[in-house]
C-alpha cells in the first residue's frame, strides 16, 4: 500500500512564516502568457494558410478537355444576394447612387474571363438569383446562363424565359400550419398583412385596401417586415380562410408561399406571375386566381369567396398539405430536389445552344431575339367561374 509522504515542518513553515511578494504573480505568468501567443500566433498562421490552400485549389484547378459529345456538368453561383441596395448617405445633387453596382462589374468581369465560362460561353452555368433585382446591371453579361428566378418581372423577354430559366420560390417566412383541416378555427374569410404601397403592377395593393379594408369580415393590414409582424401574420394566416396574394414590385411574392404552408386558400390578383415547378403542380386545385381588373370591382371579391362552400374549402387544404413539401428548402424532398429535376430538363437546350453557337455569324438585330414570351392567353376572369 501506497502512503503520502509527510509534509516537511520546513516547507510548512516556508509556507505561512511569510506572506507572498506582491510582484511573483506577474513574474511567474509571464512564461504562461508568453506561451499562449505563441501558440494563438502559430493557429493564425496555419489558419490563413489554409484559407490560402482553399483559394488556390479553387480558382486553380485544370479544366477537363473539352468535348462537345460529352456531358458537361453544370456550374452554380449564389448571386442572389447581389441586387442593388440604395446608399442611404446623401451624395451631392441628390444622385442615387447603389452601393453593388461596381460589385456586380467586378463579378461579372471576373466570371466571364474565367476558363470554364468561355469554354461554352457560360451556356453550361447556373445562376442563382431569386432576389428580383439580383444582377440587374450587368445580368446582358451572363443571360446565356440557367438564371434560377423568383420571377420574370425584372428581365426583358431576351435575358430570361420559361424555356431557358426556372422559377424558384421564395422562403417562407412565417411557421408552418401543423393543425387540422376545416374552418371552425379559421373565423376571418379574407386575410392580407403586407406593405400597402407598392411600385409598377404592386400598385394594386393600395387599390385593393380601398375597397376591403371595410368589409366585415376580411382583415387587411398594412406591415412591413419585422418579427413581430411576422408573428402577426402567421396567427393571421392560421385563422383565416383564404389569404389574398396581389402583385407587389413584381408578380411574384413570398406572401404566396407564406400562405401556402399555412393551409390559407392563396386568392392570387396578379396577372403576369409565374409559378415555380407548374409541369408537375396544377395551383387550381388549391388556389384562386382572379383577373385583376375584375378584383378591383367592388365587392366582387369578398362575394365571390363567400359563395365557396366549406367542403371545397377543405379540399382545398388537402391539396395544399400535399403539395407544401415543394416549398420547404430543407425538405430532404423538397424544394432543393425539385430545382434540381428543372435544371436537369434544360439539359438538351444547353448542348442544342453550344453547339449553335459554334456556327452562328455574328449578327445585329433591330429587336430582342427572345426564345420564348408566355403571357396568358386564356382570358380567364376568375378560376372558379
Amino acid at each position: 500500500m501506497k502512503t503520502r509522504k509527510p509534509t516537511t515542518s520546513a516547507a510548512r513553515g516556508s509556507s505561512s512564516s511569510s506572506p507572498p511578494s506582491q510582484t511573483l504573480p506577474l513574474f511567474s505568468n509571464m512564461p504562461r502568457k508568453s506561451s499562449l501567443f505563441k501558440h494563438t500566433l502559430i493557429a493564425t498562421v496555419f489558419f490563413l494558410l489554409a484559407i490560402y490552400a482553399f483559394f488556390s485549389t479553387f480558382f486553380h484547378t485544370p479544366l477537363p478537355p473539352s468535348d462537345s459529345n460529352s456531358d458537361s456538368s453544370s456550374f452554380l453561383l449564389d448571386l442572389g444576394g447581389v441586387s442593388s441596395q440604395e446608399n442611404p448617405i446623401p451624395f451631392p445633387e441628390r444622385v442615387k447612387v447603389f452601393i453593388d453596382e461596381e460589385m456586380q462589374e467586378q463579378l461579372a468581369e471576373w466570371l466571364t474571363g474565367q476558363e470554364y465560362w468561355k469554354r461554352n460561353n457560360g451556356w453550361d452555368h447556373v445562376i442563382i438569383a431569386g432576389d428580383p433585382n439580383a444582377l440587374y446591371r450587368v445580368v446582358d453579361r451572363v443571360k446565356s446562363a440557367v438564371l434560377l428566378v423568383s420571377d420574370f418581372g425584372r428581365l426583358r423577354p431576351d435575358q430570361g424565359s420559361l424555356v431557358k430559366d426556372v422559377v424558384i420560390p421564395y422562403s417562407h417566412r412565417i411557421s408552418t400550419y401543423t393543425g387540422d383541416f376545416g374552418v371552425k378555427d379559421r373565423t376571418t374569410l379574407l386575410f392580407f398583412m403586407g406593405n400597402r404601397y407598392r411600385k409598377e403592377g404592386g400598385k394594386i395593393r393600395d387599390l385593393l385596401f380601398q375597397i376591403l379594408e371595410n368589409e366585415e369580415d376580411v382583415v387587411i393590414k398594412h406591415g412591413t417586415q419585422s418579427r413581430e409582424n411576422r408573428r402577426a401574420a402567421s396567427r393571421g394566416m392560421h385563422t383565416s380562410k383564404f389569404c389574398l396574394n396581389p402583385a407587389g414590385d413584381t408578380p411574384s411574392a413570398c406572401r404566396l408561399f407564406d400562405s401556402i404552408v399555412s393551409l390559407c386558400v392563396p386568392v392570387i390578383v396578379s396577372d403576369s406571375i409565374e409559378l415555380p415547378f407548374e409541369d408537375i403542380i396544377d395551383y387550381k386545385k388549391f388556389s384562386v386566381f382572379v383577373e385583376t381588373t375584375t378584383a378591383l370591382k367592388p365587392g366582387y371579391l369578398v362575394s365571390l369567396l363567400r359563395k365557396v362552400p366549406e367542403q371545397k374549402i377543405i379540399e382545398y387544404q388537402k391539396a395544399l398539405k400535399e403539395v407544401k413539401r415543394y416549398y420547404d428548402y430543407t425538405h430532404p424532398n423538397g424544394t432543393v430536389n425539385e430545382i434540381w429535376r428543372q435544371v436537369s430538363q434544360k439539359l438538351p437546350l444547353i448542348k442544342l445552344m453550344i453547339n449553335r453557337d459554334k456556327r452562328l455569324v455574328k449578327r445585329e438585330l433591330s429587336e430582342p431575339n427572345c426564345s420564348c414570351l408566355c403571357s396568358n392567353q386564356t382570358g380567364i376572369i376568375d378560376s372558379l367561374g
